[in-house]
């Protein structure tokens, strides 16, 4: 027992002293713009979100490294499989052998992405209707997708031996899209501590890629170790969007990361880019934006909000027998959350090799048909005064997205453009006509309809306006496989006397 904690404490030691030799300072840029301050007073002043992100709407996510190897379980697999009894555990030993032979690590020669395409991938984004390309930088497990001067563990030094990010941002920007990424190593100070409880290659304290491997409480030594990698980040790679995982919300987390956000944001004035940065909780929802996983609000919010979730049911990184969403299912999810003013992060886990798969593939491209006929309905779209109106009641809150919901074509939900409104019937009506019941005669007021029409149909849509609501025709033929958009075109926006239904939440998930 005493040579077991005299080895965490070497261990611990070891990678203590490889963290204590990174300087913050030395790897921030020199001063320009000093405009932001690290305090949310000063940056509610001054920030302001970019148009591209709210006109944008919908991005892709990408969970792609090394957990991709072992395709078990979820991306969570480097943490699983060093926790005893879990089915990683298990699942490792019979298939890798034991820890102390065969660790996390050993994953890496098998990372080789020799498919991986960087235009190919850009494209199909492209085709997806995708405005926006989000790749993990890195994720909880300490292996850099980029080539880091701060971590030798990186994908540039070993596995694929490339830059992932670079090859990306080159391809992504090339087609016209606008390029983030994510971190996720806030939460590798403890995210390989379970192999510290028995014999395993994680008690090495020479393999740095495992972190400090602490148990119970952040240190501000690795506070300041994370931002100075995040620093890495915006220097090298000048992100348009930098997405965070939960733990940035830590009290410990909390100066580091207001230092990150204004060195961030004077930076991208230097760059001439308007640039967002997203995290779940614990911040302000009016100087960054507030993300919910795997799930949708129930509200309108006023600020604009996403939702991060992925094609598979199962996992964000690739893994066999992935389970995936069908396209309308997403489709619906998406037209429901931009009604609320939030956009879509969908994510999708390429394989080891770097292709992805011909299912999830597909359901990109189904998704991208979709906006190609109804993106009008979609892209630099604001909210109306309320979302949009039916009987089917959507889940929401995070963690709830899997189920799909059930709509009739009396779901729908209403998005503006100038003095048009778009009404999205979230189902075909075969009785050949909806009711929108929120747009009465007092509704309306003397706001005078110009034009009726659906998009993707050249067939006359007929329409009257009754003390119930405006009645709409469906056209005979369906110009889409699901999700229809009526364009109704006024003279000037109705609901001049209808409250708005936005939520200012600005500091509910900020205390």
């Amino acid at each position: 027992m005493k040579r077991f904690f005299v080895s965490i404490f070497v261990a611990l030691c070891a990678v203590s002293c490889h963290r204590s030799q990174i300087n913050i300072d030395s790897v921030a840029s020199p001063k320009g713009t000093e405009v932001f301050k690290p305090d949310w007073d000063s940056i509610a002043r001054y920030y302001e979100f970019p148009e591209w992100f709210t006109d944008g709407k919908f991005g892709i996510f990408i969970h792609w490294g090394v957990y991709a190897v072992p395709a078990f379980g979820n991306e969570w697999y480097a943490h699983g499989m060093y926790k005893k009894d879990s089915p990683e555990f298990k699942h490792h030993v019979a298939t890798y052998g034991e820890h102390t032979q065969f660790g996390y690590k050993d994953f890496i020669p098998m990372f080789k992405a020799e498919k991986f395409d960087a235009d190919e991938w850009a494209a199909l984004f492209k085709a997806a209707g995708a405005k926006y390309v989000v790749p993990v930088a890195e994720h909880h497990d300490g292996f850099s997708m980029y080539d880091s001067d701060l971590n030798e563990w990186n994908s540039v030094k070993m596995g694929p031996h490339k830059d992932i990010v670079g090859l990306l941002k080159q391809a992504v920007e090339k087609e016209g899209l606008v390029f983030g990424l994510s971190s996720h190593r806030a939460e590798h100070w403890w995210y390989f501590n379970e192999g510290m409880h028995y014999p395993s290659d994680v008690r090495d304290g020479n393999i740095s890629m495992y972190g400090p491997r602490l148990e119970g409480k952040l240190s501000h030594e690795f506070a300041r170790d994370w931002l100075a990698h995040t620093y890495e980040l915006v220097n090298k790679y000048q992100p348009s969007l930098i997405w965070f995982d939960w733990t940035v919300n830590d009290s410990i987390y909390v100066p580091y990361f207001n230092r990150f956000m204004a060195y961030y944001y004077n930076n991208a004035i230097d760059w001439g880019k308007k640039v967002v940065v997203n995290t779940k909780q614990g911040y302000p929802t009016n100087i960054q934006v507030w993300d919910l996983e795997r799930g949708k609000s129930g509200n309108m919010m006023k600020f604009p909000w996403q939702t991060d979730t992925s094609v598979g049911k199962k996992s964000w990184g690739y893994i066999e027998n992935e389970e995936n969403k069908t396209p309308q299912q997403i489709v619906h999810d998406l037209i429901d959350i931009v009604s609320k003013n939030g956009n879509l992060l969908l994510n999708i886990g390429p394989r080891p090799d770097g292709t992805i798969t011909d299912e999830q593939r597909e359901i990109l491209l189904k998704i991208g048909e979709w906006l190609a006929v109804n993106g009008e309905a979609i892209y630099g779209t604001r909210c109306w005064k309320r979302a949009g109106e039916g009987d089917a009641q959507p889940t929401q809150g995070s963690f709830t997205d899997n189920t799909a919901t059930q709509y009739t074509s009396r779901d729908m939900r209403f998005t503006v453009k100038g003095t048009d409104m778009y009404i999205t019937a979230l189902s075909w009506n075969d009785t050949a006509h909806v009711t929108v019941t929120s747009l009465t005669p007092d509704v309306i007021g003397d706001a005078k309809i110009t034009a009726v029409s659906m998009l993707g149909s050249d067939e006359k849509i007929e329409w009257e306006q009754t003390d119930g609501g405006l009645i709409l025709s469906f056209p005979k033929k369906r110009p889409c496989d699901f999700a229809y958009s009526f364009k109704v075109s006024f003279d000037k926006l109705p609901g001049e006397k209808l409250a708005s239904e936005a939520v200012n939440e600005t500091m509910k998930y900020g205390q």
